[in-house]
């Protein structure tokens, strides 16, 4: 035991230094109690002032799985970090490492984003499945995993928490706790990796295995603003088979740029809910808590609590709580309760603990901060579909669409930092067919206001000239001033064969791959399936024959433009 002089004097010294001292100095006494770096002052031996401990480890592999760009670009930040302490940091995306290689790694670091409802990138789905095996062993490796998400969404950084209980699961050792970041990740992310370094100075890593943060708390909420709605209009033209709002939101003081999107949590519809508690006989004012939130029942069910669409997961916890044989599919609140019901308010209650939180939804911002000073635009078709002969409406665009001049509605940002223009003297090609238009709108916007000299092409399609020609006034006027430097439309249905961007892509083969050669930046945004396929395909296709290049060339090409950011996609 230290005497009180002694421990006051550490607790002093502690209680003044900063992180990195105290890191220096964790390692400086380990030197002493060792009997290292002894350094001598007349008859005493001291020990001698030096660096922290370099890595004793040489070689590492960080891997990332990425949809937006996002996790390459933390991996890509880390594996410098690493290379400037003297480690080889192997630096691969998940896509393409080989599955036989995990069994050879001894540190392995995983970088990964989840999409949708709690699922890996595209990218990294095949080494998500392979971990998934129940024969696979990795008793020699080292590990660590970085989750990206969104805490907006219930299964947040579901994908990283995957990950890393499989690789534990296998018999790999975590040397650092699994990380769960937000959407502004920056400065925790790379806290998360000084504490990788720092396991890697000490003992070669093999220190005692780090816990799984099963009730790890996640991160703070997102900055949320209050807009008034100045306008609604319908862009779409009498006789169309659609109805495409477009928004301005007065929003003074809110930060964000092109490419970004704006997201917010629709509130479910107030006849449903009424439904609900009238066949559960809950009183809309008792109060109840559910995840560390103190709120009535009325207002769970109306403004927190997903009760439209109930995933599989929900509905089997439904099925456990009414004690029935339910099928695992995907049913809206209301319509459970009414093939199977609860038999009292106090079973409710119960099931109301299993909902899970209504998931924000993003939409592109089509307006410039610079064009439009304290607005945000918003570019939203009306979803509708058809469930046994009843036209439905998606729970959002149906909300968004109906709202009326000073009407207001609280979101948040949501940053997109790959989807962001280039230099003002790069050339940039858009590829953007319905709503996909949304962040090019944002774009030509920002350049025009800004007089970029870098030139425009927009690829836009739709179904009809007369109907849905989104924004035709103000693309006719970039093209009239210059702004916008090349329009090529596709509407589908305006003929006999139907006609879409990436036929139009195609026609302007040998001008679109020249421009490509001269350093053109392409954007594509829309839905993901069929047409960002369809696009790329197309994009390969252009390559391949303007380029005289085989198809391995022509893919190892458009890899290139991917890798330097030249190639990006925002789809849905």
């Amino acid at each position: 035991m230290l005497t009180t002089p002694k421990l006051t004097q550490i607790q002093e010294l502690i209680a003044g230094s900063s992180r990195e001292e105290l890191v220096w100095l964790s390692g400086y006494l380990a030197g002493v109690a060792a009997g290292q770096g002894q350094a001598t002052t007349g008859s005493q031996a001291v020990p001698a002032l030096s660096t922290p401990a370099a890595p004793t480890v040489n070689k590492i592999t960080i891997a990332y799985g990425t949809e937006t760009g996002n996790s390459k670009k933390l991996a890509s930040d880390f594996a410098a970090k690493a290379k400037k302490k003297g480690i080889n940091a192997r630096l691969i995306g998940l896509e393409q490492y080989r599955l036989g290689d995990l069994t050879k790694e001894e540190y392995f670091f995983a970088v990964i984003s989840t999409q949708g409802d709690g699922e890996p990138p595209a990218a990294a789905k095949k080494f998500y499945d392979h971990i998934h095996q129940g024969s696979l062993k990795l008793e020699r490796l080292k590990y660590g995993v970085l989750a990206l998400g969104d805490t907006s969404y219930p299964l947040f950084c579901k994908a990283g928490e995957d990950v890393d209980h499989q690789l534990n699961k296998a018999g790999g050792q975590r040397i650092v706790a699994l990380e769960k970041c937000d959407t502004d990740y920056d400065s925790q992310a790379g806290k998360w990796f000084e504490t990788v370094l720092q396991q890697l100075s000490t003992s070669g890593g093999a220190s005692a295995p780090a816990a799984a943060p099963a009730t790890a708390a996640r991160p703070t909420g997102k900055k949320t603003y209050t807009g008034t709605v100045l306008a609604n209009i319908n862009l779409n033209d009498r006789g169309s088979s659609k109805k495409t709002h477009h928004l301005e939101i007065a929003a003074e003081g809110v930060d964000y740029l092109p490419g970004d999107a704006l997201g917010l949590v629709p509130e479910n519809p107030a006849a449903t809910v009424e439904a609900i508690l009238a066949l559960t006989g809950a009183d809309p004012n008792r109060k109840l808590t559910i995840r560390q939130e103190e709120a009535t029942i009325g207002h769970l069910l109306r403004k927190r609590l997903n009760i439209v669409y109930l995933p599989e997961r929900v509905v089997k916890k439904y099925a456990a709580i009414v004690q029935q044989d339910i099928p695992e599919t995907r049913i809206g609140l209301l319509d459970l309760l009414k093939i199977y019901p609860v038999k009292d308010a106090a079973q409710f209650h119960e099931v109301i603990s299993i909902l899970e939180p209504t998931a924000p939804r993003l939409y592109s911002i089509s307006s410039s901060p610079e064009a439009h000073s304290g607005e945000i635009h918003l570019t939203v078709t009306r979803d509708s579909f058809s469930v046994n002969g009843e036209t439905k409406h998606g729970l959002c665009s149906d909300l968004l669409s109906q709202l009326s001049a000073d009407g207001s509605l609280d979101f948040y940002i949501h940053r997109n930092s790959q989807f962001r223009l280039p230099a003002e003297d790069k050339d940039v090609i858009m590829i953007g067919p319905g709503t996909g238009i949304a962040p090019f709108r944002s774009f030509l916007a920002h350049r025009d206001s800004q007089g970029a000299s870098g030139r425009n092409w927009l690829f836009f399609g739709d179904q009809h000239f007369t109907t849905d020609f989104l924004y035709q006034t103000d693309l006719q006027n970039w093209m009239q001033t210059g702004v916008l430097t090349r329009l090529n439309t596709a509407f589908s249905r305006d003929q006999k064969e139907k006609v879409y961007v990436q036929h139009k892509m195609r026609r302007e083969a040998a001008e679109l791959y020249r421009w490509l050669e001269d350093g053109a930046y392409v954007y594509v945004c829309g839905t993901k399936e069929p047409m960002s396929v369809d696009v790329e395909a197309a994009l390969l296709e252009i390559i391949k024959e303007e380029g005289k290049k085989t198809q391995s060339q022509a893919e190892a090409w458009l890899d290139e433009l991917k890798e330097a950011g030249r190639y990006v996609k925002d789809v849905y």
